[in-house]
């Protein structure tokens, strides 16, 4: 499913653009007409080094390191190709160079990558790059994934023949609420320009003064304060746009690299975890064409702090007469499971979250079948509405809501009011809260303590798990593996980044344990080993493996979402 808008596409030529046949290095290959030179070689396992260009954005073709040499079919007098034995065309080469963003393919088009020519206009270009950069490589941000000093290895001089004294520019410049920017770092690629101008739709950046005192520029009274300003830190080829947030937290070479989706709203961003010894440092976004392209938005990127929150639960508890006492795991779930089974099904309600994973709420699902029998069990999710920005930002915050309409979870909040009223009269004398708070869900607190139980599972400690008589402390989107399903009907893997702190447990772990301490059947000890379960069993996600997700997730068909 396309994006809401889709300003993402100066796009690459379509599958069924009619084909032409180019020389790349030697070696006759066929690739669709408009192709530019950089997709070409790409496509055939070669790197022509470039700064300005982003197949997202408009060509701007002034960095000049795409340098290639140029051939085109030589003509007779009759204007027609002169071909080869072999029927090719023969070529004939520019005496100089061109620019591989701005020429596309064409029938007879002759590429030379790594001639002499190339070569030695790489190096100039290279030398010219570098002649005012300053050498603070040491104490950059952007070292370990800096493409001027990747290519500096492969395509510069090892040497400077520049005497004369760089040239001074602004440092540690605040453009914006979260971002920084460093103009002696800044090789004037424009790429933050045209992402602000054509993606983010907040035309706040500019070039001023000239020639070698050109710098990047905020405009006069402007800040760059859109939701979508930390991309440019991302597509930045060197170090002048850093985050605040990220910046000399860690260097990019320690930090594991796990794929993973935004969980912030219901679009399901693909992103990288970066993380290091248990913590969390960084989100940034992950390609994927069907969902959100090369881009996420800042409030989903900066959504990983409170997994490090000093309100975290950290201990499964059961609340005495003097407070929250803890308690060891199997214990606990033994003693849960045994109140929750005394019940009679009609006072039992469920306020589960669709922030969960599907294999989390295919477990509630059997949790409550085991409990209900031939009464059923209230159960709702809490919605979480929010305002659409029409590019990738949901109204929807909840990024697994499809999932639990799929699996039969809630109906999407319609029922809250019951729920409140069902206390109010007496029929639910116990709750079951799933990363939950039924307090800002509508329950007051005061209604909360009429309640014989009330069990809150979740990670962060609020009103309800201040009132609960036993707390569970599950896990976050990057302590857990599991799937979920976007607004667009994407089914989609997060995998575990870190380790859930202290001694809280993957809640497919928490309900697992509460199904087998009920007598149910055991579903799995994973994500994965549930996604199976699951599949066999649910017919939207009949057919589906959890390695055929992959990294790019499977869309469902219209009927099964």
């Amino acid at each position: 499913m396309a994006l809401i808008r889709n300003p993402f596409d100066h796009d690459l030529p379509s599958a069924d653009s009619p084909r032409v046949h180019v020389q790349l290095d030697g070696t006759w290959v066929e690739v669709p007409l408009g192709l530019n030179v950089i997709e070409v070689a790409r496509r055939f396992g070669k790197l022509i080094p470039h700064y300005c260009y982003h197949p997202k954005l408009s060509i701007a073709g002034n960095c000049r390191m795409c340098l290639f040499e140029m051939g085109t079919p030589k003509r007779g007098p009759d204007r027609k190709p002169i071909l080869d034995a072999e029927g090719r065309p023969e070529l004939q080469w520019m005496p100089r160079p061109q620019i591989a963003c701005a020429t596309t393919a064409f029938e007879g088009l002759g590429i030379r990558t790594g001639s002499p020519l190339a070569e030695s206009c790489q190096k100039g270009v290279m030398e010219f790059l570098l002649a005012n950069h300053p050498l603070d490589c040491p104490i950059c941000d952007q070292a370990g994934e800096c493409k001027l000093q990747e290519h500096a290895f492969d395509y510069g001089k090892g040497r400077s023949r520049f005497g004369e004294e760089k040239v001074k520019k602004p440092k540690r410049v605040d453009i914006g609420p979260r971002i920084l920017l460093d103009d002696e770092r800044c090789i004037l690629c424009t790429r933050c320009i045209r992402f602000a101008r054509e993606i983010a739709d907040d035309d706040c950046l500019g070039i001023t003064q000239r020639g070698g005192r050109n710098r990047l520029s905020i405009y006069p009274d402007k800040r760059f304060a859109s939701n979508y300003s930390l991309n440019t830190a991302d597509i930045c080829p060197v170090g002048a746009l850093t985050t605040k947030d990220f910046r000399f937290r860690m260097r990019v070479w320690f930090l594991k690299e796990t794929k993973s989706i935004c969980v912030d709203c219901a679009t399901g961003c693909n992103v990288t975890i970066g993380s290091r010894e248990g913590f969390v440092h960084r989100l940034t976004p992950r390609v994927n064409e069907a969902v959100n392209s090369h881009w996420m938005c800042d409030q989903g990127r900066l959504g990983f702090h409170p997994i490090h929150s000093k309100h975290r639960v950290l201990e499964p508890a059961r609340r005495g007469e003097a407070g929250l006492f803890p308690g060891e795991w199997p214990l606990v779930l033994g003693q849960v499971a045994e109140s929750l089974r005394k019940l009679e099904p009609p006072s039992l309600a469920l306020l589960v979250s669709a922030r969960l994973t599907n294999e989390e709420l295919f477990l509630v699902q059997r949790l409550r079948d085991l409990l209900q029998g031939e009464s059923e069990i209230f159960t709702e999710v809490v919605p979480r509405k929010g305002e659409a920005d029409g590019l990738l930002r949901s109204d929807d915050l909840n990024p697994n809501s499809r999932g639990s309409r799929i699996l039969g979870i809630g109906a999407g909040g319609e029922k809250l009011p019951e729920l409140r009223k069902r206390i109010e009269e007496g029929k639910v004398r116990a709750l079951f809260c799933l990363h939950e708070d039924a307090v800002s869900a509508g329950v007051p607190e005061e209604l909360l303590e009429r309640l014989s139980l009330l069990v809150w599972q979740g990670i962060l400690a609020d009103k309800t798990s201040e009132k609960a008589h036993w707390v569970l402390p599950g896990a976050s989107f990057a302590e857990k593996s599991g799937s979920m399903v976007n607004r667009a009907g994407q089914v989609q893997r997060l995998h575990q980044a870190i380790p859930a702190p202290g001694r809280a447990k993957e809640d497919v772990w928490i309900l697992r344990g509460l199904i087998l301490a009920l007598g149910g059947e055991d579903l799995g000890q994973s994500g994965p080993e549930v996604f199976s379960k699951m599949a066999a069993t649910t017919p939207a996600f009949q057919g589906l493996t959890w390695p055929g997700l992959g990294d790019q997730g499977v869309s469902l068909p219209a009927e099964a979402r």
